[in-house]
């Protein structure tokens, strides 16, 4: 398993070009093992303009395919999927220490957003014709893609994320130029080998490696037209400040959550602690759709914190390759943030219920315990209580109102996802109204959304570009027609413009 890979270097105009003269390097060095160093990455930040110039150019062509045409090389590329199924899921699991099932996981999930893209996806963008849209005059909605698109993608989902948007963006005839996380090159170079071995059209697929001055030429480039984009609401921000005056740029910015889970009188207790361990636990807290707050009705408040305490405690950790539920953070700075939040829990007053701690294991890497804090009062000022710390940690509230408990979901600024454990079908309904988020799941943890359904939130979790089944209109311009077959009419010319104004 302790192999370092062979650096390719960027991949453009459909081959790699390795950096001759680089800007700088990095290490990809497994947070699972630190002993295990995957790749050395040098980049160049000369290949932005080559790499963007190349989609341009290729951008028409492209576009001119027909749908059919560009659903062949899509097809190819989900049976290339299919066999480096097994090599990517190492790949992700080496990248960001994932277990093995969760690595294969994601790989497969690759496969299935071809699927999902090519059979249900590209009905919201399907030509409409609209009869007599104006008397004797037919009206027809088209959508025509946007041109380059730039994919900035995210560590906790290396190649499923920038898929979700890679797909899309090329099944609706758009370039791309996809930017991995500098924590998880292989599995950009990965995702550029499967392009490579299904014969995309040389500048369809582009990928350059490199660190955030890398990712922000891209954005600012004069020749992309849209930006998608997974990760932080900081980063997210920092996007939109830098494309203020790139009135043309359409961003799609899918950022972070500080989600909540709320527990009510009538739930059926196995289904919502199985299903909140899941949520907050998964990926060791490292999505944006993990539960990290809990708000548990007075009446059942004391058994669910009693087993969910229980639970958590025999959770596994360790390295992908022993298949724990968990496995590490991704790097130190997420360690300390992780080790930090702890500290700033119990100075606003949290009980420590379940410290989180790292952990010294065979294989030597980033490996922290769950945490709990339960939370005394609920304080919307608290740092603690409205930070996205991305790491296995959850405060459990208790309230007996719902209108305090959607108070309390509502807080923290941030509006992707919340979970209703309850049999009460009102309180649901209420919550699809007032709850200000943009995926909210009944008797369902927050975590696993679906490709077949739209996937954004509100505030500071996104800017109403929903993606997953959505993202394919994010990736086009809707074109209004309206196409008259009649011939000139000399009865019809309106007041004022004299006939004989419009004869030879």
């Amino acid at each position: 398993m302790k192999y370092t890979a062979t650096y390719l270097g960027d991949f453009i105009q459909g081959r790699f070009h390795p950096v001759s003269k680089p800007d700088g390097s990095f290490k990809d060095i497994s947070p699972a093992d630190l002993n295990d160093l995957v790749m050395t990455v040098p980049f160049s930040h000369a290949h932005v303009d080559v790499a963007v110039d190349s989609a341009k150019k290729a951008f028409l062509g492209w576009a001119r395919l027909s749908q059919e045409e560009r659903n062949q090389y899509l097809l190819r590329l989900k049976e290339t999927f299919e066999t480096m199924k097994d090599e990517m899921a190492e790949a992700i699991c080496r990248d960001t220490g994932k277990p093995k099932w969760e690595g294969l996981s994601e790989a497969s999930a690759l496969v299935n957003k071809i699927d999902i893209t090519l059979r249900y996806s590209l009905d919201l963008v399907r030509e409409e014709r609209i009869p007599n849209a104006l008397p004797q005059v037919d009206g027809v909605i088209r959508h025509k893609p946007r041109g380059v698109m730039a994919v900035i993608g995210p560590f906790n989902f290396p190649a499923h994320l920038p898929n979700g948007h890679i797909i899309p963006a090329l099944a609706a005839g758009n370039t791309v130029v996809f930017k991995p996380s500098e924590q998880t090159p292989y599995v950009g170079q990965m995702m550029a080998k499967a392009f490579e071995k299904s014969e995309f059209p040389e500048g369809v697929f582009n990928m350059i490696q490199g660190d955030g001055e890398t990712g922000r030429k891209i954005v600012i480039h004069d020749k992309v037209d849209g930006i998608l984009f997974t990760g932080s609401y900081e980063v997210g921000l920092k996007i939109k400040q830098e494309t203020m005056a790139h009135y043309w740029k359409l961003l799609a910015l899918e950022m972070g959550g500080k989600n909540a889970t709320v527990v009510w009188a009538d739930a059926d207790m196995d289904k919502a602690i199985y299903e909140t361990l899941v949520g907050a636990y998964m990926t060791s807290g490292q999505r944006c759709s993990c539960t990290s707050r809990v708000i548990v009705h007075p009446s059942l408040a004391e058994e669910f914190t009693e087993r969910f305490y229980q639970a958590a405690k025999r959770l596994t950790i360790g390295h992908w390759s022993e298949n724990p539920f968990m496995g590490p953070l991704i790097n130190a700075a997420a360690v300390e943030k992780y080790v930090r939040f702890q500290e700033i829990a119990n100075r606003e007053s949290c009980e420590n219920l379940m410290r989180g701690k790292q952990l010294d294991l065979k294989h030597k890497g980033y490996y922290v315990t769950p945490s709990i804090h339960l939370v005394k009062k609920f304080d919307p000022n608290s740092v603690y209580q409205k930070s996205e710390i991305f790491g296995p940690n959850v405060a459990i509230y208790q309230s007996k109102d719902f209108d305090e408990t959607l108070k309390i979901v509502n807080s923290t600024g941030f509006g992707l996802v919340m979970a209703l454990f309850s049999k009460d079908e009102a309180l649901y309904k209420r919550a699809l109204l007032e709850a200000r988020v943009g995926l909210l799941n009944w008797n369902r943890t927050t975590n696993g959304a679906s490709s077949r359904l739209p996937f954004g939130g509100m505030d500071k979790s996104g800017n109403d570009r929903p993606s997953a089944h959505y993202a394919i209109q994010y990736c086009t311009v809707p074109v209004s027609s309206l196409e008259d077959p009649t011939g000139f009419d000399a009865t019809k010319i309106l007041p004022g413009i004299p006939p004989e104004a419009l004869q030879k």
